[in-house]
């Protein structure tokens, strides 16, 4: 690849990173979750049920989320490991 190339591709992966940051956003973001409660409350439904517990803030549902990701991946980690293992022959415990 030429040095000439190189520069443009680089200067066109900068160009796209920045976009973002200067280009003018119109519009509200909203997540999906956000989109699917409006998109319920415009029908009239009501709720049957009710959170069992609720936290207290949003800090610890936060910290909750990123524990159950963390043990989900540990133990998807654990089982892939695991498996190669044993396809590799050295799975003798």
């Amino acid at each position: 690849m030429t040095r000439r190339r190189s520069g443009l591709l680089l200067l066109a992966a900068v160009l796209v990173a920045a976009a973002p940051l200067v280009l003018p956003i119109k519009g509200e973001f909203a997540g999906s979750d956000d989109q699917a409660k409006a998109a319920i409350a415009a029908t009239g439904y009501l709720p049957w049920a009710k959170p069992l517990w609720q936290p207290p803030s949003a800090e610890v549902e936060s910290l909750l989320f990123a524990v159950q990701a963390a043990v989900g991946a540990g133990f998807l980690g654990y089982v892939l490991g695991r498996h190669r293992r044993v396809k590799d022959g050295n799975g003798g415990d």
